[in-house]
């Protein structure tokens, strides 16, 4: 089976640091099918404890910087050393990292303050904390698979459905991620019609 190196050009990759690098840890993982594929198997892990929970979180409880970097954890322990810290190298995403605790601080400021005041419907209201997070990007990588699980709760716990995103796996490069990635660019102009859209796609 194909795969390319592990840490070839992809444009769906954050490219990393050697010493980021080197926080991987199955010693068997040598090409990128098979690091998509060890994520993806500690994400699904994540994913199931959380929806075994008999009670689900409120919006205050996620709305909160221990949380997020707890389920970054959860999500990408078992395969990065730096999973659930926020990144210290500058990305071809992202603030400057020296900037995230300030952004992250912002961010949940304003969620918390969306959702006080009844801002935004719950899928507006999510879809730009989403954005928001995304755009941040506060860890090394997995911040969309992160934002889009987020966020996930998040709508739930203000009494929406969870979102469909594309019905499909957005690490895969194709169509789809194209259209989320186009929304996501829309959303930094403060057009957030697309990712609304998308999110229910």
């Amino acid at each position: 089976m194909g795969g390319g190196g592990l840490f070839g050009s992809d444009d769906a990759a954050t490219p990393l640091t050697p010493e980021e690098r080197l926080a991987l840890i199955p010693a068997y993982i040598t090409y990128r099918h098979e690091l998509n594929a060890a994520e993806q198997a500690n994400i699904a892990r994540a994913q199931a404890s959380l929806l075994r929970r008999r009670r689900q979180p409120r919006p205050a409880e996620l709305i909160n910087e221990a949380y997020i970097k707890r389920l970054h954890r959860r999500m990408f322990a078992d395969v990065w050393r730096w999973a659930g810290k926020y990144r210290r190298s500058d990305k071809n995403l992202g603030v400057q990292w020296l900037q995230i605790p300030t952004e992250m601080r912002n961010l949940l400021d304003d969620a918390s303050a969306w959702v006080e005041c009844n801002a935004y419907g719950a899928d507006e209201l999510a879809v730009r904390f989403h954005h928001r997070l995304v755009w941040i990007h506060p860890f090394v990588n997995g911040n969309g698979r992160l934002s889009r699980m987020m966020v996930d709760l998040l709508v739930v716990a203000l009494g929406s459905e969870r979102f469909t995103w594309g019905s499909r796996d957005l690490v895969d490069a194709g169509e789809v991620r194209m259209r989320y990635v186009a929304a996501l660019r829309q959303a930094d102009v403060h057009a957030v019609e697309a990712l609304l859209a998308f999110a229910r796609s």
